[in-house]
């Protein structure tokens, strides 16, 4: 893969890009965005990359400028497209419509992520809907929105009590919780010898608007046993989430941060950061015949940001909240 064969690797430009003054940055996750991987491995659509981050131009354009076929110019453009590495849109040409591509972000970091488990182990797992909860007790501002559009009313917390907070792929509120149920499959399994338990989902602080350096204590709690806080950096609209809907304005919520917390037997750790000492025996998880993961934001926290959970078809990670269970 040449350039980009290194764990981080970056594209700058000496210009902003036209869809806004602020830095666009895109965090790949190399287990799971293989698509975004595989168009950025040609060389030629990492130059049709550099080319348009302070311009936008058509495919004949961008043929030209690079000596290739147009062909090969609108297939790369395509790739690109595809990724959601470019934004594009019609416009007149001299000899009718053209397409016109400009790039949607200046940085790209590639995070690799270890494997969850050691070599023959084998992971019991569940994806939650971020929509299924089975309690709540939140304080508006708050909502809840699926693909298609929001949901009940807005800045009502009896929304959440209603059957179709199932649809929901965005949850957000400002203070209170939800939580979730997940069944424990490793008293039917014949596999209680557990040594982590990981949580997997896409968070964000949130605000009225957005505000990138708006702090939210988030706290996590498993079986009512609190596992630890995690401060989000802010609440991001700067560019669209990668499966954020098109109805959903830029001005609202875009897209978190992946966290991923694990509880093993010597505590609990965010992304690798030991955050308290909590081990997976205070779980008790052979005791339960479900699990139940809450998340909130306690009226205690130093920092009262809100919270967003984002779902399937919002954010930048097409995913729910997962919980995995490893031998």
């Amino acid at each position: 893969m040449g350039r980009i064969s290194t764990t981080f690797w970056k594209i700058y430009r000496k210009a902003e890009t036209m869809e806004t003054k602020r830095p666009q940055t895109l965090i790949i996750d190399s287990s799971q965005d293989g698509k975004v991987l595989r168009a950025l491995s040609s060389e030629v659509r990492v130059r049709i990359l550099e080319l348009l981050q302070n311009q936008e131009l058509n495919v004949t354009e961008i043929g030209k400028k690079l000596a290739i076929p147009q062909s090969t110019a609108a297939t790369s453009v395509l790739a690109l497209e595809k990724a959601g590495l470019i934004n594009s849109h019609s416009a007149n040409g001299v000899k009718g419509g053209q397409k016109v591509c400009g790039a949607r972000y200046k940085e790209f970091l590639i995070s690799f992520s270890p494997p969850s488990l050691p070599a023959g182990g084998k992971a019991i797992e569940v994806e939650m809907p971020v929509g299924l909860f089975t309690s709540h007790d939140v304080i508006a501002p708050c909502g809840l929105c699926s693909r298609d559009g929001i949901l009940g009313f807005l800045d009502v917390p009896g929304t959440f009590f209603s059957p179709d907070r199932v649809k929901a792929a965005l949850v957000w509120f400002e203070k209170g919780y939800v939580e979730y149920k997940f069944p424990n499959n490793t008293l039917y399994s014949g596999r209680e010898d557990l040594k982590r338990l990981e949580l997997s989902m896409e968070m964000s602080s949130e605000i009225p608007g957005t505000n990138k350096k708006w702090l939210s204590d988030i706290s996590v709690w498993i079986n009512e046993v609190e596992i630890g806080v995690w401060t989000s950096p802010g609440d991001f609209g700067d560019r669209r989430g990668r499966y954020t809907p098109p109805f959903w304005k830029l001005e609202g919520s875009q897209y978190g941060i992946l966290t991923t917390w694990q509880v093993n037997g010597e505590g609990t750790f965010v992304d690798r950061e030991k955050v308290s000492p909590v081990t997976l025996g205070d779980l008790r998880i052979s005791d339960h015949h479900s699990i139940k993961v809450r998340i909130g934001v306690k009226e205690s926290a130093e920092h009262l940001g809100g919270l967003n959970i984002f779902g399937k078809g919002f954010g930048d990670y097409d995913q729910d909240i997962v919980l995995r269970l490893c031998p």
